[in-house]
């Protein structure tokens, strides 16, 4: 395989644009594979965007009733959200569990450490 550099093109001198070569039968379906698995990345993305918008937008407490009464000279320490309950820590060491409405529901005493 000697090659001669009177083969070579002249400098300055543009060569033809290369045809596909039959030898690649197979270069279509990856240009179109490349070409789908591109566009399912793109609404892959814009479906994560769309679920993330739609989560983050979404009241994070739940309907809280207008007042609670806690045990006479309490004070509260904590407060969690339940589905449908509303629970209070005191600082004298009790919880006091409230219904979705306000109402009492259950206290529990706490252990002195």
């Amino acid at each position: 395989m000697d090659r001669d550099v009177k083969d070579a093109p002249a400098r300055g001198e543009r060569q033809p644009l290369a045809t596909p070569s039959p030898e690649v039968p197979h270069l279509l379906f990856l240009k179109l594979m490349v070409g789908g698995l591109a566009v399912a990345m793109v609404l892959g993305l814009g479906l994560i965007g769309t679920i993330m918008w739609l989560r983050l937008n979404a009241p994070m407490l739940p309907d809280l009733p207008e007042s609670v009464n806690l045990p006479e000279g309490s004070n509260a320490e904590a407060v969690t959200f339940a589905r449908n309950r509303l629970i209070v820590v005191t600082d004298r060491g009790e919880i006091v569990i409230y219904d979705a409405d306000g109402a009492w529901h259950q206290t529990v005493e706490l252990n002195p450490r």
